[in-house]
This record gives C-alpha cells, sequence and structure tokens, in this order.
C-alpha cells in the first residue's frame, strides 16, 4: 500500500499526528503493535491511572469527610474489583474512542510490530507472524516509552511491578514500598493510602516531586504524610527480591546504614524510558543519543529527512499532551506550514488530591540562571471556595520579572489545580504581566481568585484577602 504518511505508536502523539495529517489532506497509515489503540497513555497510564485516582478519592471522602457534610452513611465497603473493573469499562470507552476517530478521518490502521525496510518502506509484523509492507513518502516515529527499571531490581510483574501492574491489583494490599517519588509514584502511592494500604515511598533525591518547584514540593509531601504516607529521602536502593508473598528491598540511609523493607509490593516508579525495540532504526541509519531517544532537530525531524519523531521518544517531557501537541506541529510542517511549540510552556500535572500543576519557570531555574524576579502566594485556606468544599490545603506561587513584571512562572497545588494551570500558559503565551491577571475579574467564589490574589501579591504586595 502506498501512502503519504505512515504513522508508527497510537498514543496521544501518534493517533493526533494522524488525524492533523489526515484533515490536511494526506492519505495515512497508522501501526499500533497491540489489540487496542490509545498507546500507555489510553490503555495503562493517564486514563486508567485518573479513573482509579478519582474511584479512591470517593472512597477516602466518603470513609473521612462525608460526617462533616452532614451525610451518614453506615458500612462503607470496598469494592476493589468492582472499582478496577469500573476503570477498565473507562479505559475501553476511550480507546473505542479513537477507534472511531480513525474510521471518521478514513486512516488505515495496521495492527502488528512495525520495522524499518528503508527509509520510505515499513513492514507490520501481525500477531500470527504474517507480513505486510507499507511503503511512504513520510514516516513519523511515535512509539513512546517503557518503564525504566532498575538492574538490581528484577521485575517480577508479580509482587516487584510496574504501575502496568499496580492498575489491576484487585486484593488491596497491606503494605506497598513504591520506589521513586515522581509523579507515577505519588500518584499510585495515593490510590492505595486512600483505600488503608500502608505505603512507603523511597526516593534517592532530597525531596518529593524533585524537577518541580521546591514550594510543591514542600506542600505535596505535607499532605501526602496526612494520608499515612511515609518519605525515605536521600535513600538509595541496593537491590530488591521477590518471593511468593512479599518483596523485600535493600536501602541505604544518608548515614550509610543497610535497612531492608518488607511489603506485599514493591512498586517501582522511577520515570520511564524511550522505547524503540523492534524499529530497525539502524537499517535506516536513524540516530539516537545515549540515552535511547530519537535525536531530532527544531522540526522533528531525524537525521533522515523524509522520517519525524515525536513523543516520549523524544527529548523533552515525557507528557501525553506534550506528543499531542508535537503530533500536530509535524503533520503541519509536512504540509508544508510554519507551527510554533513552546516547550518552556507545556504545564505539569500531578493528579493527587490536592493536585500540583506548574508552567515556567520554577524559582530554583530562575536563580540558576541569574533572571531577577519577584514572587506573590497566596494559600486556598484564605478562599471561600475552599472552605466551602474542604479543600483548605494548597497554595497559588506566582513568579513575575522584576522590571518588567512578566510571567516566567506559575505553581499550584490545591483543589482542581489541573484545570487551573489553563490560564496561566494562556496568559503566558501571551506574554502577560502579574498585573494583567490580577485586574481581570475572577467569579467570586471560585479556586480561580487564588491566581489573582497571587498576582496581586507579585506585583506591589497588595492580596485583597490576606
Amino acid at each position: 500500500m502506498q501512502y503519504d504518511v505512515t504513522v508508527i505508536g497510537s498514543g496521544p502523539g501518534g493517533y493526533v499526528a494522524a488525524i492533523r495529517c489526515a484533515q490536511l489532506g494526506m492519505k495515512v497509515a497508522l501501526i499500533e503493535k497491540y489489540s487496542t489503540l490509545g498507546g500507555t497513555c489510553l490503555n495503562v497510564g493517564c486514563i486508567p491511572s485518573k479513573a482509579l485516582l478519582d474511584s479512591t478519592e470517593h472512597y477516602y471522602n466518603a470513609t473521612h469527610h462525608f460526617d462533616a457534610h452532614g451525610i451518614k452513611i453506615e458500612g462503607i465497603k470496598l469494592d476493589l474489583p468492582r472499582m478496577i473493573e469500573r476503570k477498565n469499562e473507562v479505559v475501553k470507552q476511550t480507546c473505542d474512542g479513537v477507534v472511531y476517530l480513525m474510521k471518521k478521518n478514513k486512516i488505515d490502521v495496521y495492527h502488528g510490530v512495525g520495522s524499518f525496510i528503508d527509509k520510505n518502506t515499513v513492514e507490520v509484523t501481525k500477531a500470527d507472524g504474517s507480513k505486510q509492507q507499507l511503503t511512504s513518502q513520510k514516516v513519523i516515529i511515535a512509539t513512546g516509552s517503557k518503564p525504566a527499571s532498575i538492574p538490581t531490581v528484577p521485575i517480577d510483574k508479580k509482587r516487584i511491578i510496574t504501575s502496568t501492574e499496580a492498575l489491576n491489583i484487585t486484593e488491596l494490599p497491606q503494605k506497598m514500598i513504591v520506589i521513586g517519588a515522581g509523579v507515577i509514584g505519588l500518584e499510585m502511592g495515593s490510590v492505595f493510602a486512600r483505600l488503608g494500604t500502608e505505603v512507603h515511598i523511597v526516593e534517592y533525591m532530597d525531596r518529593a516531586i524533585p524537577t518541580m518547584d521546591s514550594t510543591m514540593s514542600k506542600e505535596i509531601e505535607k499532605v501526602l504524610k496526612k494520608l499515612g504516607i511515609q518519605f525515605y529521602f536521600k535513600h538509595k536502593v541496593l537491590e530488591a527480591k521477590a518471593t511468593d508473598k512479599q518483596a523485600t528491598v535493600k536501602v541505604e540511609t544518608p548515614k550509610g546504614d543497610i535497612i531492608d523493607l518488607k511489603a506485599d509490593y514493591c512498586l517501582v516508579a522511577i520515570g520511564r524510558r524511550p522505547y524503540t525495540e523492534g524499529l530497525g532504526l539502524e537499517k535506516v541509519g536513524v540516530k539516537t543519543d545515549e540515552r535511547g531517544r530519537v535525536l531530532v532537530n527544531e522540526k522533528l525531524q531525524t537525521n533522515i529527512e523524509n522520517i519525524y519523531a515525536i513523543g516520549d521518544v523524544v527529548r523533552g517531557p515525557m507528557l501525553a499532551h506534550k506528543a499531542s501537541e508535537e503530533g500536530v506541529f509535524v503533520a503541519e510542517v509536512i504540509a508544508g506550514q510554519k507551527p510554533h511549540l513552546n516547550y518552556r510552556l507545556i504545564p505539569g500535572v500531578v493528579y493527587t488530591w490536592p493536585e500540583v500543576a506548574s508552567v515556567g519557570y520554577t524559582e530554583e531555574e530562575l536563580q540558576e540562571q541569574s533572571i531577577p524576579y519577584k514572587k506573590g502566594q497566596f494559600p486556598f485556606r484564605a478562599l471561600g471556595r475552599a472552605r466551602a468544599s474542604m479543600d483548605l490545603d494548597g497554595l497559588v506561587k506566582v513568579l513575575a520579572h522584576k522590571e518588567t513584571d512578566e510571567i516566567l512562572g506559575v505553581h499550584i497545588i490545591g483543589a482542581r489545580a489541573a484545570d487551573m494551570i489553563a490560564e496561566a500558559v494562556v496568559a503566558m503565551e501571551f506574554r502577560a504581566s502579574a498585573e494583567d491577571l490580577a485586574r481581570i475579574s475572577h467569579a467570586h467564589p471560585t479556586y480561580m481568585e487564588a491566581v489573582k490574589e497571587a498576582c496581586l501579591a507579585a506585583t506591589e504586595n497588595r492580596p485583597l484577602h490576606i
């Protein structure tokens, strides 16, 4: 079959790239290794984890907060298998939606492993071993990532697991060890902590979510400790072993002592690595870096001019929405347009409760780069809306240029932070000042008033409600 564009991988980067190419009049093929479309995000990442995060938050509120609202419920029981079943229903609905979008946009879908024969030919090896070759003027690599691992911590998928297996546990663990206090570790740790599991998180760095602003790290640590989560910062994991019934993790403390942590499960959540196995990049000479990422230029073009790469398989944050933006970007580049993508303004979110959301520079980055700045903060506790919903934890932190007042970074921990960060992204795309946002009328009572007040605090240190 002859195509204008062949996309390898159907995650939020690949399927969006395929749709945008089709919208621009190209004949498109989409190759997916697995039987369902949607990649990691839809099948074993963003969507199922958010489904469980919502379900467990409902359960936690029912067992801890309903009484304060005057809601009396006797005999609340956890039905974890049903919770997992609902999660699977959400995943299926979402994946089926992608199938519909492929049909709507007349995109040909091939299930199997795609690998390069030459720069214009991709071979699809199906589950039954049969092969089919597709020829294409352009190829987009969107094969995503896989969970990273530690050589001395062998993942058996039974007791030493990744987030993929954690999403399908149907019997509540009494105790769980999580290696890594990044986004995945905090989200999955909070899922089980809300249900009553004793969660211990081991982190090599000195704080949680170490890539985000340190104020967010401090605040999320306080919140998760209230859930009963125990943190081991500056602890190095030496090895882990599993038996039929438990996992043992050998850890070195900051003082050099060696301790053993035992639990029903050990969840390895140290990040993800690019996935290019079986692609046959060496056949066409596509170059990768020392971390296995496909090297691309500013047009997301590899060293082979008709081959592009997007998403987790290239440099930049491993985020679904980053991959989608790159998918649109590449489609428009191929079509001869001149799209724009500002990586500094791609927001990052942690879907714990409260949520954490961030865009732009962190305070640490501004200090390192000697950029003059001022900051304003406002706590959720001072909001009428937060008091009404009992979501008192959290704050908004706004960083603005000391001389021009341009907003350089916004960091939010609090209820609905994931949605709130969008206002900051819009403001920063238009290079707004903190005063610009402070002078915009925000509805009352809302969580968004905290953004207005933090901007007031950043301009002339004049918040109204604190």
